[in-house]
């Protein structure tokens, strides 16, 4: 007597038949409605606790969580963006990484703008870093070792969550790393860093130039990107 199994993969069925001696009975799946519910309720908690003590505390610990179920829902993974159309041929993280850039383009030219146009200091200068030989090393030794680890820094403390040993161990490397790189910080913006020109587009484009120049150039990308999966998936549109 045989047993008929049917599982779905990629959207593709496979059927598969094993004897009645080889099957294996299913494992009850546990009911983790509790467990949810329990998690809910310490996370509602901890943020009564840090709104009592402070209320940015409790913003940031609502945005946190916000933020971490919609990574872990969407799997949104800036590695997988980058990694998979070497891989796979898939575009599709590539595009929603850049539509995300676009609306972020957007969001915080008008933030940096309203304060330009109303005389008070534009937020998030001090985060514009001088471009030098650090860059592009930085990039490179991140870019090998995200794609080793599975994970950026907001994939590894998402996989962390779901408890994958492989993230954990990657997190406590991840922290040896950015312990040594502070470390060696001092000679790296001794030789390279403090020299540097910091870019800032709406100094050299205007408002309006650098926002349309960042848009046509992610717009340009999102184009290759599908015309990339398509050549590779050997997509044809009738």
């Amino acid at each position: 007597m045989q047993n008929n199994a049917t599982e779905t993969t990629g959207g593709s069925s496979i059927r598969r038949s094993s004897g009645s001696g080889g099957s294996r009975p299913r494992k009850k799946k546990k009911n983790q409605l509790p467990i949810g519910f329990g998690v809910l309720t310490a996370m509602i908690i901890i943020g009564v606790l840090l709104g009592l003590k402070n209320g940015t505390l409790a913003l940031y610990w609502a945005f946190g969580c916000c933020f971490g179920f919609t990574l872990q829902k969407s799997r949104f993974c800036f590695t997988a963006s980058l990694r998979d159309p070497c891989i796979t041929g898939s575009t599709s993280i590539t595009r929603a990484v850049l539509i995300a850039f676009a609306i972020t383009t957007i969001g915080f030219t008008a933030i940096k703008y309203g304060a330009y146009v109303n005389g008070q200091e534009i937020p998030g200068q001090s985060y514009i870093m001088p471009i030098s030989l650090a860059t592009a090393v930085g990039g490179i030794m991140f870019g090998i070792g995200m794609v080793i680890a599975g994970g950026c820094a907001s994939g590894t403390l998402m996989r962390v969550g779901e408890g994958f040993a492989m993230q954990m161990l990657s997190l406590l490397f991840f922290v040896i790393g950015s312990l040594i790189g502070a470390n060696h910080m001092g000679w790296w913006t001794e030789n390279f860093i403090a020299t540097a020109p910091r870019i800032f587009l709406p100094d050299i484009f205007g408002w309006a130039g650098a926002v349309i120049l960042q848009l046509l150039i992610i717009g340009m990308l999102y184009i290759a990107a599908d015309l990339y999966e398509k050549k590779r998936m050997g997509i044809t549109e009738d």
